[in-house]
């Protein structure tokens, strides 16, 4: 096994021009349903690998015939319980002995370089994920056995969002967070090792779609690093899902939408109004505080911070009574101060910590919210906030950034930042004068 290294940020760049000293094991996990021609296509195209893989999986979803499968390739058959893509995938990963894991649905058929130049990346740093380019075509008329490669003979239109997102990232070194949005189940690839420390795809969510990007937020809150691979290519058989005529297709999508907004509670993906069952942000306060400070701080930050959940220690109890945002636990409180990685849910999705450092009041939420912004690639690990009078007030603290630093044991990978602010004043002790709004 190469010896894996660590990158700042999210800058996979700076391993441009290096491969693996030993090529890893590689185990592709093939996804199948009733798709029989274009699972051979596949799996004739893998046979054609410059980096042959080490294993190949192919996960039947309960079609009617079993597909049969070529001597070598593993075969694992599901009930028809319904579409089961995320219980699929985790039956081929907990099958997979090889070093890295490369997803493939069995219409998506890779050239031949395309395992070698999805796995470098995952085999270099361990906690890379890579997406591949899956291009679109028409290939009834490609025999089973032919190169794949004569599909561009009957391309389709790529999804313009989806190239435009790549363009204006640079191919994901400016990922965010948001960026789960631009990485694909059907081209995907990771090492081992980081499917088990994210957990497998979330198998409550059957149906078409949202699978990949709810594992994908989740790989990136535990500290992946992003990167998108364009001279990896795979030949999806048809067209993107937006092009596909299907009478309830946009029902499907709206589906999907809705078990994302409550499982991805950052901005772009959270419903505006409603509020997602996961937490996008958290604040721990009450240390050092009165009864009164600490409930007037609690109110501050939920009015300025949507998607905002609250920590209290047990002593401010009836402050968290009010609003089922607060909850008041010492041993949670104590966790999320220290930094203790990860947080159960429904805190398990949140991507900004706020340790509060003494009561305040926020007066300009834009400008905190700026701070928690998702659309900023690489933010530092910690922004130090002091307020109008140059006193600590607040420290934020990237998630992504600190499971990084836990991980490889070094404080280089991200930066520290301090700021003073001017909308940051201290809270009083007078929570009706706050309430009612006479407070000075």
């Amino acid at each position: 096994m190469t010896a894996r290294r660590a990158v700042p940020g999210n800058r996979w760049d700076l391993l441009d021009g290096i491969d693996p000293v030993e090529a890893p094991k590689v185990s592709v996990v093939v996804v199948h349903f009733e798709q029989h021609d274009q699972l051979r296509r596949t799996l004739a195209a893998l046979a054609r690998q410059t980096l042959v893989p080490h294993q190949v999986i192919v996960v039947d979803d309960g079609s009617a015939e079993p597909p049969v499968v070529p001597s070598g390739v593993e075969l694992i058959v599901q009930e028809d319980l319904g579409f089961r893509l995320a219980a699929a995938r985790n039956a081929g990963v907990r099958a997979a002995t090889g070093e890295v894991v490369v997803f493939l649905d069995a219409d998506t058929a890779p050239e031949p370089a395309y395992l070698e130049r999805m796995s470098r990346l995952p085999a270099l740093t361990g906690d890379t994920v890579a997406v591949g380019r899956r291009r679109h075509a028409d290939l009834s008329g490609l025999g089973p056995d032919e190169p794949i490669e004569l599909a561009e003979r009957a391309e389709l239109d790529e999804p313009e969002w989806l190239r435009s997102a790549y363009r204006r990232s640079r191919n994901l070194l400016d990922a965010d967070d948001r960026s789960y949005r631009y990485l694909i189940g059907a081209v995907l690839a990771c090492s081992r090792d980081f499917v088990d420390e994210v957990g497998g795809f979330d198998e409550s969510l059957i149906g078409y779609g949202g699978e990949d990007w709810d594992w994908a937020y989740r790989a990136w809150l535990a500290g992946a690093v992003f990167a998108h691979v364009p001279d990896a290519v795979a030949w999806h058989d048809g067209p993107d899902f937006a092009g596909r005529e299907s009478s309830d297709a946009g029902d499907q999508k709206t589906r999907e939408t809705l078990r994302l907004a409550e499982r991805i509670p950052v901005p772009g993906s959270r419903a505006r109004g409603l509020r997602s069952v996961a937490a996008d942000i958290v604040a721990v306060v009450g240390s050092g505080m009165s009864r009164a400070q600490a409930a007037i701080t609690a109110d501050s930050l939920l009015a300025a911070v949507p998607g905002l959940d609250v920590v209290v220690n047990s002593e401010f109890a009836e402050i968290a009574a009010l609003d089922s945002r607060i909850r008041a636990a010492d041993d949670l409180a104590d966790a999320i101060r220290e930094g203790w990685l990860p947080l159960a849910a429904p805190l398990d999705r949140v991507r900004k910590i706020i340790v509060v450092e003494a009561p305040l009041l926020i007066t300009d939420d834009r400008a905190l919210r700026e701070i928690l912004a998702p659309e900023r690639p690489s933010p530092p690990r910690e922004v130090r906030v002091s307020g109008a009078g140059g006193a600590a007030a607040l420290r934020v603290l990237d998630v992504r950034s600190l499971r990084r630093q836990l991980r490889w044991h070094r404080n280089d990978l991200s930066e520290v930042e301090a700021v003073t602010v001017p909308w940051i004043v201290s809270a009083g002790d007078n929570l009706e004068a706050h309430l009612g709004g006479w407070a000075t």
